[in-house]
């Protein structure tokens, strides 16, 4: 055979090898080789099906990978089930900006119109994510493959909301949420950030008292004057007392509040409230049974409350809105440097305009059928050691949201997403569930009149189905049990900054309908960070695009540099130069290779321990294989891969291999020596195949062509022990 290359090149090799894991039909545990019992199984969070991966991406499916691959020599029925995500609000978001460009908005566009054009768009850009899967040599079961806007998918999304409905477990309400004026939705806090600004604070005479805001242009209905019940500034105040004075738009009669929500050392201690535009005035609104009226629109303009100011945008409002309270002589002093946090949309930056919005919710700690609370489950699921989170400090993170959960609210106002399935009745006021869209009369009153909820799901409440209902698709499309087989799973591999939105989430729902565990351990990577540690941005230049990287170096290279220094939950920074050297190491293991190749003819694995360095490597490599094994085990990924690196380059190529050479010039042990040398690559090589599949089995193959390894395939060769 041709002496092998001097150098490894990836770019000639990583799609052959890519193509022949996907031909062998080893992604898919039912074709594994041997007598597999025992099933284990990783669901892959999904990606955004229209975006390109990042480089979190690239972390948490080497994470995943390096599990299932190493599972899968084990012997075991190894399923990593891959899918990708619709992403609601964030795809909607992109989708619209491409509309933009266009010079077309979704308002002027039917719901249907939209939905199709967004469907196309993303069916078009979804093999994009997919593709950049492959080239991180992801081995998961492609034929398993699902989209969260599968048809079996929303069947089971239905199915759970129906059951939650007649459990008491969902419920309509209009409460505060954040309320984006640009995109015309209701938010989740994840999807809404903090900017700290400098601004104004107003300080206005107010009847008797002197109240300070930053928002004048919220205070055109104040009619209600809120005091703390043990302030003893105003104790000569009574709950209920009115007050007539004189305001924007001339006299108006307000009344006294007594609410502990008062913060005493804030501003005067004495407050107005605005409960259609603050959630805290709106909590003291529902407590007081006080009137709410709405003084902004969903689109951030003033309403005719204000009268001379309606329809003006509040921004644009403010300063006149104070020039008219300072001439009626109503300001009292400006404070010119009040820094405080604005929340902001966290895709287009506009101030979040909270507002009254019906929404569905789920409630968080009401007894399903006289039991447990899904609060309840999620916590006995942690108590009963059912669900393990890696990191004691990602359990107490845990174990405090669920102390102080809210209620949850399921609804968005867009419509890219799973509709909700409801129809309410003009007639009777009945509100019907609909999960084939079939029903067309009251089933109450018999009337026609019906009218669908014009909202989707969030989409955490869909993911957050994800590990079963993976499985219920793809027994539903292709009648198969996956479900008795592969499910619950045993590990789910995230981000720590979702621990709550979606991996809570999916606890609780999977209790609730399978009424069990998803998952038996969580483990959480940190966040990929640059040289500096710094987070990564476009607008900082500091952003490492994984594909990119892949060109250059190598996929190996990639997945090494950052499983290398990845203890769980710890943020990691990545400089171009530790891919890089991860890139030499993997040209090492290539010269170590060929040194070997062109040394050794047979594959008789008959050796014996002759020499002091015979047994030093020999020792070393078992100490190796058993550091590695447990490191995986304990899902401690970086010191396994920090072990199986100082092993091959330095206690078998820096020590053995150069005596070795000496060795091999003596007839006595020139045979025995290259039986050590041929053992030790092969398990070298076996032990770095979760870690760096193209390289190892790439070079698995030369052995394979010289007869010199016997197992078809390194991805499903026997696991070292």
């Amino acid at each position: 055979m041709p002496e092998l290359e001097k150098a490894y090149d990836h770019t000639k090799v990583e799609e052959k090898i890519y193509k022949q894991w996907m031909d062998s039909g080893f992604f898919n545990p039912d074709n594994l080789p041997g007598e597999r019992s025992e099933s284990y199984t990783i669901i892959m969070p999904p990606p955004n099906a229209n975006a390109p991966l990042h480089v979190g991406h690239a972390l948490g499916m080497t994470i995943e990978d390096i599990l299932i691959r190493y599972k899968r020599m084990q012997g075991y029925k190894a399923l990593w089930l891959p899918g990708t995500d619709h992403a609601g609000f964030e795809t909607q978001v992109v989708f619209e900006k491409k509309l933009e460009k266009e010079d077309r908005s979704r308002f002027k566009m039917t719901r249907e119109e939209f939905y199709k054009e967004c469907w196309d768009f993303v069916q078009n850009n979804k093999h994009i994510s997919e593709q950049g899967m492959k080239r991180l040599g992801a081995s998961c079961d492609w034929s398993r493959n699902v989209f969260t806007l599968d048809p079996e998918i929303v069947k089971v999304v239905y199915k759970t909301f129906e059951q939650m409905h007649k459990d008491g477990l969902v419920y309509r309400d209009g409460r505060i949420c954040n309320w984006c004026p640009k995109h015309q939705t209701g938010l989740a806090d994840l999807e809404t950030k903090y900017e700290e600004r400098v601004e104004p604070f107003y300080y206005f005479k107010y009847g008797p008292f002197t109240i300070g805001t930053s928002r004048p242009e919220t205070k055109f209905g104040d009619k209600y004057v809120v005091i703390h019940p043990d302030d003893k500034r105003y104790s000569n105040y009574k709950q209920g007392d009115k007050i007539d004075l004189e305001w924007i738009n001339g006299p108006v009669t307000a009344t006294v509040i007594k609410d502990e929500a008062v913060d005493m050392e804030f501003g005067t201690g004495v407050m107005t409230i605005t409960p259609a535009h603050d959630p805290v005035d709106f909590d003291i609104a529902k407590r007081h049974k006080l009137d709410i009226e709405q003084i902004i629109d969903k689109r951030g303009k003033l309403l005719d409350v204000a009268k001379e100011f309606a329809g003006q945008k509040i921004l644009e409002a403010r300063a006149k809105i104070v020039e008219k309270l300072k001439s009626k002589g109503l300001l009292e002093k400006t404070d010119e440097q009040y820094k405080h946090n604005v929340q902001l949309c966290y895709k287009c930056g506009n101030l979040i305009e909270p507002q009254i919005v019906p929404q569905w919710y789920i409630s968080m700690r009401t007894p399903v059928n006289n039991k447990a609370s899904l609060r309840e489950m999620a916590l006995k699921a942690l108590d009963e050691k059912k669900v393990e989170i890696v990191t004691e400090k990602f359990e107490k993170i845990f174990r405090h949201w669920m102390d102080n959960v809210h209620d949850w609210p399921i609804s968005r106002q867009i419509w890219w997403g799973i509709p909700i399935p409801v129809k309410y009745c003009a007639d009777c006021a009945n509100v019907i569930v609909d999960t084939g869209d079939a029903i067309k009369n009251c089933p109450k009153c018999k009337s026609s009149n019906l009218e669908k909820d014009p909202d989707t799901f969030d989409t955490w409440f869909s993911s957050g189905q994800w590990p079963y209902a993976t499985m219920m698709a793809n027994d539903a499309k292709n009648n198969t049990e996956d479900i008795k087989k592969y499910f619950p799973t045993q590990v789910m591999e995230s981000g720590w900054d979702i621990l709550f939105f979606w991996i809570a989430r999916m606890v609780m729902l999977s209790f609730y309908r399978m009424n069990t565990f998803p998952f038996e351990k969580v483990y959480l990577h940190g966040l990929v960070r640059d040289k500096d540690r710094q987070k990564m941005s476009k607008s900082k230049g500091n952003v490492i695009d994984p594909l990119g990287v892949i060109d250059t170096y190598g996929t190996d290279a990639l997945r090494f540099a950052l499983i290398f220094s990845t203890a769980a939950g710890n943020d990691i920074p990545l400089a171009e130069d530790k891919i890089k050297g991860m890139k030499h190491f993997a040209n090492k293991l290539w010269n170590i290779a060929r040194f070997i190749i062109a040394n050794v003819e047979s594959s008789d694995y008959k050796w014996e321990q002759k020499t002091e360095a015979d047994k030093e490597v020999i020792n070393a490599l078992k100490f190796a294989i058993d550091e590695v094994t447990e490191g995986l085990e304990n899902l401690h990924l970086h010191a396994a891969a920090q072990e199986i690196y100082q092993f091959t380059w330095h206690s078998f190529a820096d020590i053995f291999i150069e005596k070795s050479k000496e060795q091999m010039k003596d007839e006595k042990l020139a045979e025995n020596t290259k039986k050590i040398l041929l053992h030790n690559l092969i398990m070298i090589l076996k032990l770095l195949h979760p870690f760096m599949p193209f390289v190892t089995e790439h070079i698995w193959q030369l052995l394979k062509g010289r007869k010199l390894v016997t197992e078809k395939m390194l991805m499903v060769a026997n696991w070292p022990a």
